[in-house]
């Protein structure tokens, strides 16, 4: 029986197993995603209730050789707050995504390190610029790390290195290529080789970051449309889940 020990994890999501129990959709730093069966979590007593929580730096313990192994504790890791209002829904986007993209037991400890970075700004920080700013940064990596961004430097096909001054369009099928006069989002080169600088950086999510947030307004949005239906392409969806919730609230409002 394999037995993980302290293990640094977040919660992504849970669902019921059955009367007392759920199972539990973790990432962990050295394992990546995992699935493990919180027995008792869903009576008054258990330990499992108060800690189980997303957006929260956890320790877990966990053992067993099946598909779903069994946790055995769960301790709060220490640090902030869970996120509240917009920055909660943007924390349950990063989960969705998380959900979607990523294999299970496949580990990517980089890409754990800027989830609990974005955690941290989503608890710290309720400015709208920076939240954008952080979630861009957390697309990139996770699209990276998932082997679904090209690279950022030359144009996908051609290897052709970019004009700076050139506008191009990131497509889910066709990579990195020179925009088209009927494309309504795209970046001049010199924003696309600045990504692809910070991506490659020691620091990659907040040197990520501060690149987005020093992007005008026009820039930021454009990148966002095209992160956002790159990821839709690999998702599978028109419309994450999480997304439509963000939609049906603005539209109660």
């Amino acid at each position: 029986m394999k037995r993980v020990v302290h293990e640094p994890a977040y919660i992504l999501h849970h669902y019921d197993w059955s009367e007392s129990s759920v199972i539990v959709e973790a990432f962990s730093r050295a394992h990546g995603r995992v699935a493990l069966v919180a027995k008792g979590a869903k009576r008054p007593s258990s330990n499992f209730r108060p800690v189980l929580l997303p957006l929260q730096p956890l320790l877990l313990n966990w053992g067993g050789d099946a598909e779903i192994r069994t946790l055995k504790s769960a301790e709060w890791g220490g640090g902030q707050v869970m996120p509240t209002g917009d920055a909660l829904l943007s924390g349950y986007y990063a989960n969705e995504l998380l959900m979607r993209l990523l294999a299970r037991e496949d580990a990517h400890p980089r890409l754990f390190d800027a989830y609990a970075a974005l955690v941290h700004v989503l608890a710290t920080d309720t400015a709208e610029p920076l939240v954008a700013a952080a979630l861009r940064a957390f697309e990139l990596l996770l699209l990276r790390e998932a082997g679904h961004l090209p690279a950022l430097g030359v144009q996908t096909l051609t290897f052709a290195p970019l004009d700076a001054d050139a506008p191009y369009r990131l497509v889910a099928e066709g990579g990195l290529r020179a925009a088209h006069d009927d494309d309504s989002a795209w970046l001049p080169g010199a924003r696309w080789q600045a990504l692809a600088r910070a991506l490659d950086d020691e620091a990659p999510f907040t040197t990520t970051l501060r690149e987005v947030a020093q992007m005008p307004p026009d820039a930021r949005v454009s990148l966002r449309q095209q992160l956002r239906e790159l990821l839709h392409y690999h998702c599978g969806v028109g419309t994450l889940r999480t997304r439509q919730m963000m939609l049906d609230l603005q539209a109660l409002t």
